[in-house]
């Protein structure tokens, strides 16, 4: 599975402006809102099952970067973005530092296939540090997207 499958383009977020998890939790799913990717009736509710996950152990992976994600039945396929905080945010990571990089997922509950598929390519390309570097550098939404577009062509050699 490659990042074009499941990032939604028009919610990628360069510069986050929340600065705790449920602001950034919300921040990015607002986007996928905006991006017509999630149903206003159902803000709240995925909120609540992405900061529910959370509950059983951050996301936060370690290295800057957490990944977000829940299975939720108002989405009928994977959807997903990638958001990036300048300052860092406290996620309770693995850790302890900071987290700048953030891939938050949502896929329904029927297909986890797609679900593990996804949290396996985004944790492979993030153990690239050149991918890593990269992302956080980049300076609007089309420089994220150009970064995954060169992470799904294996242009970081991972």
């Amino acid at each position: 599975m490659k990042f074009a499958d499941f990032i939604s383009q028009d919610a990628i977020c360069a510069e986050l402006k929340a600065t705790d998890k449920e602001g950034v939790i919300r921040e990015i799913v607002q986007a996928l809102l905006d991006a017509g990717r999630v149903e206003s009736d159902e803000f709240e509710g995925v909120v609540k099952a992405i900061l529910k996950r959370e509950e059983l152990g951050s996301t936060g992976i370690g290295r800057g970067v957490a990944v977000p994600h829940t299975k939720h039945p108002s989405v009928d396929q994977l959807v997903g973005t990638v958001a990036v905080s300048k300052t860092g945010v406290d996620f309770a990571s693995l850790d302890g530092e900071p987290v700048h990089l953030f891939f938050l997922l949502i896929s329904p509950p029927h297909r986890p296939g797609d679900h593990l598929r996804a949290l396996e390519n985004i944790s492979r390309q993030l153990r690239n540090d050149t991918f890593c570097r990269f992302l956080k550098q980049a300076k609007n939404p089309a420089d994220i997207q150009l970064v995954l577009e060169e992470a799904d062509n294996n242009q970081f050699g991972s």
